[in-house]
């Protein structure tokens, strides 16, 4: 499934990048004006990367000419100037520059980021801690997921252990959780599990949330949360953390003398360096794996929609049969992303289990009574 995932992504992007270039090029008549064909050209690039990047402001939807969109708050600190906080909408409202900020342009190294221009006229970045798009959904997902574990937390406190199993949304959630717990935590980890279950229990929800929230066409989903490598980054390392603060004598002995010939560890300490550097290169591959497949997954159906609109131009017969392959593949596609969105959680929380469970393991001679 992995494999074929992986072509018809391939696939899709390739069509979204040809595509436009061949209706411009075979079927817009003579007549029309640069500005017009560049008024009537999908962007599918603007429409992609505006999707599953960050921004100051959040689009929900354009009516007629109009687009709808919230101001968040942008919040900065200049050298310079000090503090400045204002709505994002002022930028807008103030063509593009308010109180020396402004969004740097296309091209910049600092390209859709705050900036602002010293006195020779270059741009620098402020610190920059404003509420964007990917920030505003993370809260609204961390408090959804709250939301969530209290009530169920509630309906366990108003019953007594041994009343009667509950039913509904909250034994959906008890076998839910029973599942992470026994079936990759208490496995994974081994006999000191309980310690390290409420932090594994909550990546998993977590990212389970933000992935499910993210496949919401309408606001407050449809944000790429788990797509944000920032956010996978900072998973990443809280397993990082986790791993190696909490690792036993053996995990350390293991690292720097690992069990190998002695001429493989001296005069070359070749295996401890490896061991070493697979320290860093296991939260790296949480990382980047995390990230890599929920970006791919939102690109994928992005280039599906945009097909109808690449080829609203080549006549009704071509525009007719893309339209119904994309709306089957974009159908396909969301329930694949369905299963996906489980399967990342399970596999970043297993993984996170598996290397905490390596680091608790203690010395093979030993006899634990």
């Amino acid at each position: 499934m992995k494999q074929l995932r992986n072509i018809l992504i391939g696939t899709l992007m390739a069509l979204g990048v040809l595509l436009p270039a061949t209706a411009q090029a075979d079927v817009i008549p003579d007549n029309v004006t640069p500005a017009e064909q560049k008024e009537n050209t999908v962007d599918v690039k603007e429409i992609v990367f505006g999707h599953i990047g960050d921004s100051y402001e959040w689009h929900i939807t354009t009516w007629g000419n109009t687009p709808i969109t919230i101001p968040l708050p942008i919040i900065v600190h200049s050298s310079a100037t000090g503090w400045h906080v204002f709505l994002s909408s002022r930028l807008e409202e103030n063509g593009g520059s308010y109180e020396g900020f402004s969004i740097a342009p296309e091209g910049s190294k600092y390209e859709g980021k705050l900036v602002e221009h010293d006195a020779a006229g270059n741009e620098v970045r402020p610190l920059d801690i404003s509420i964007t798009k990917v920030t505003l959904a993370l809260l609204i997902n961390s408090l959804l997921l709250l939301v969530i574990v209290l009530s169920v937390a509630h309906w366990y406190r108003k019953h007594p252990q041994d009343s009667a199993a509950p039913g509904g949304f909250v034994g959906f959630m008890e076998m839910f959780i029973m599942m992470v717990n026994d079936d990759i935590i208490k496995s994974c980890v081994g006999p000191k599990y309980r310690k390290f279950a409420p932090y594994l229990l909550t990546a998993f929800f977590f990212i389970f949330i933000n992935n499910l929230m993210g496949l919401v066409p309408f606001f407050p989903g449809g944000a790429n949360v788990t797509g944000n490598i920032a956010i996978t980054m900072v998973l990443a390392l809280c397993t990082f953390v986790a791993v190696n603060l909490f690792g036993t004598k053996t995990y350390w002995k293991d690292i720097f003398w690992p069990d190998v010939p002695w001429w493989l560890k001296v005069p070359v300490p070749m295996m401890p360096f490896i061991e070493f550097f697979g320290i860093f290169t296991k939260p790296f591959a949480l990382m980047i794996r995390l990230f890599a497949n929920m970006l791919a997954g939102h690109m994928a159906m992005l280039v599906l929609t945009c097909l109808i609109f690449i080829s609203a131009s080549m006549g009704p017969a071509l525009n007719g049969t893309l339209t119904v392959a994309s709306v089957l593949f974009n159908i396909f596609m969301n329930a694949l992303e369905l299963l996906v969105a489980f399967i990342q959680a399970y596999v970043f929380t297993m993984l996170s289990a598996v290397f905490i469970g390596l680091a608790q393991e203690e010395h093979k001679g030993k006899v634990v009574k």
